[in-house]
């Protein structure tokens, strides 16, 4: 049976991850771009799930997210990688509505 594992930037499989205590995150997301973070400095694996469609972007302490971010869908979960030590690491996600105005919902992995 083949499997989805989430791989890192040189194509390494990352194990199966569980949540981190006190690493989980919420957000109401409107028509002005809100951001989550900084995460944890050990967290390189993040679960996102909106109750809404939102447009997102992952970066640095001022990241905001805009109109040609990457669109996220209502009622899925996602797990995304922050990035590593190769690539740089992401230290906050930023979001913006589509349509309307929801929630977006962050679980920090480890």
């Amino acid at each position: 049976m083949s499997t989805q594992i989430p791989c890192d930037a040189d194509g390494v499989p990352i194990p199966a991850l569980r949540l981190k205590p006190g690493g989980g995150h919420a957000l109401a997301v409107t028509a002005a771009s809100g951001r989550i973070g900084p995460f944890d400095p050990e967290t390189c694996v993040v679960t996102v799930f909106a109750t809404g469609p939102v447009l997102l972007r992952s970066g640095a302490a001022t990241v905001t997210a805009a109109a040609g971010d990457h669109f996220f869908p209502e009622g899925v979960y996602a797990t995304l990688s922050l990035g590593g030590a190769k690539n740089g690491r992401h230290t906050h996600l930023a979001a913006v509505r589509a349509t309307a105005d929801c929630l977006l919902y962050v679980s920090e992995m480890e």
